[in-house]
């Protein structure tokens, strides 16, 4: 689905899966779309806010810095994002899937306009030498867009490079991250990503 990639966010896929959700709003006219795609984008870039979009939304996410202290604001590249994810955590990540957001761009002209943004598996940034905190490898990305084409608008996530990670000491993470490799928390990102993108082109 490069179709959406007008930033550039999403990278080649090169090994292990990738995940690609999508959820798609024809507007009536193009003032519409273009107010459709204001709307999205500011819920996109409101990162904490993400679990409230939908009443199903499975995970908690807080942006950080590189300290631990909690950010309220809008995303911007650098940020650390801790994630609740139910179930047992991270050990190494005190209980948190982390990420750190490689990127933020966005693209404009009278046709298109697209924002993305892009995540990657990091090590807890308080306990940075227990390696990656997250189900994930380092070479796995998040990436999600909110697109207007035309009338057309369209958000959505795609992982790429997905391998589960297996390069902790901690036993439990092992066993926890094996999950990824049967299909478990493949299953879990699809079921998240779908109530996130639909949660996102919601009309108020």
């Amino acid at each position: 689905m490069q179709k959406a990639n007008h930033t550039g966010i999403i990278p080649a896929q090169h090994t292990g899966e990738k995940i690609d959700t999508e959820s798609a709003v024809e507007c009536n006219s193009i003032a519409a779309a273009k107010s459709l795609y204001t709307l999205a984008k500011g819920r996109l870039l409101d990162i904490n806010n993400w679990q409230h979009l939908t009443g199903r939304l499975l995970a908690g996410f807080q942006l950080v810095n590189e300290q631990g202290q909690e950010l309220n604001r809008l995303v911007q590249q650098g940020d650390y994002c801790r994630i609740d994810i139910p179930g047992p955590g991270s050990k190494s990540g005190e209980g948190y899937d982390w990420v750190q957001i490689e990127a933020v761009d966005e693209v404009a002209d009278p046709s298109i306009e697209s924002i993305g943004i892009r995540a990657r598996p990091v090590a807890n940034p308080q306990n940075a030498g227990s390696g990656i905190s997250h189900f994930y490898s380092a070479q796995s990305t998040s990436n999600f867009t909110v697109t207007r084409e035309g009338k057309k608008v369209t958000a959505g996530v795609y992982d790429r490079n997905v391998k589960p990670n297996q390069h902790t000491d901690n036993m439990v993470d092992k066993m926890r991250h094996a999950m990824a490799g049967a299909g478990a928390i493949a299953a879990f990102s699809k079921i998240q990503w779908k109530q996130l993108v639909d949660g996102l082109l919601k009309k108020d």
